[in-house]
């Protein structure tokens, strides 16, 4: 039997009025919300440095354009202004969207690399989800609550060249409605500060006072399946919570289970690393 197609798969304008009604309804819950959405800055850095991390603006992609990758860091370097220096107070949500707003040509962005429905594609203000990425992984480092989180569509799209974090703690983010977000249950003020310098984004976030804690994060088991003919990544993300005087962990935790078709050419796979399933007999 067919596939009934959704609203938004009709036409090119039935995905845009399903855009829109997405970003309407969005706004609405936001107004509606008993929520505190963070929008005090300070430039003046706060005292103690948690957690820092960089990470390369241009990459080669497998065959994706670099003009595209050029065009990403012009968006990026229009949008980390947007977030540097943000303070989250206790009780307050961190909103990616609340603090960058809509992307448009008008306000300088380009078109840039992003993933819809497994598959590269571009956009106007493409690229961002670096941006979001590079603070999840701040936000992983810390006792920040996150609160809305989206995960790419279960594919693993490139291969590992230079990878400094775990497969799959990335962020997928859509203007207004796929947003990332994070809450500060703490007692004390955290702050953002990230610049890009044309080569490299550069993250930190930082706090009034140390922890007494670390946080590491790390991948478990990875391993490549094939399933009739079909690559998958498989494999976990771990968080362990640390005490920094004693070096006890005090909390160990799957945050991530992945199992993402791979759609890169197999000759750039671990082949010590494949299985075949169901098992050969």
């Amino acid at each position: 039997m067919k596939k009934r197609k959704l609203f938004c798969e009709i036409s090119p304008l039935c995905y845009e009025i399903s855009v829109a009604k997405c970003c309407a309804v969005r706004r609405l819950r936001d107004f509606l919300s008993t929520q505190r959405f963070c929008r005090h800055y300070s430039q003046e850095m706060l005292p103690v440095l948690l957690y820092r991390h960089q990470s390369l603006i241009r990459r080669q992609l497998g065959g994706v354009d670099m003009a595209l990758q050029e065009n990403k860091a012009v968006n990026l370097a229009l949008a980390t202004p947007k977030i540097s220096g943000i303070l989250i107070r206790p009780h307050e949500v961190f909103s990616l969207w609340h603090l960058v707003r809509k992307t448009s040509a008008r306000k300088g962005y380009k078109l840039g690399l992003m993933i819809r429905k497994g598959q590269p594609d571009c956009a106007i203000g493409g690229g961002l989800c670096q941006l979001s990425n590079l603070i999840h992984w701040l936000v992983l480092h810390s006792p920040l609550e996150i609160i809305e989180h989206h995960h790419h569509d279960a594919v693993d799209l490139f291969p590992d060249f230079g990878r400094q974090v775990p497969f799959g703690v990335g962020t997928s983010i859509s203007y207004n409605y796929i947003d990332y977000r994070f809450k500060n249950n703490t007692n004390q003020t955290f702050q953002l500060m990230i610049n890009s310098d044309g080569e490299y984004l550069n993250a930190e976030l930082r706090r009034e006072k140390p922890l007494d804690v670390a946080y590491h994060i790390d991948s478990r088991n990875e391993h490549f399946v094939r399933e009739n003919g079909v690559y998958f990544r498989c494999g976990e993300v771990w968080r362990e919570c640390v005490e920094k005087n004693s070096g006890t962990v005090i909390e160990s935790q799957i945050i991530k289970t992945n199992h993402a078709r791979v759609l890169y050419d197999e000759q750039y796979i671990d082949k010590s690393k494949i299985f075949e399933y169901p098992p050969k007999v």
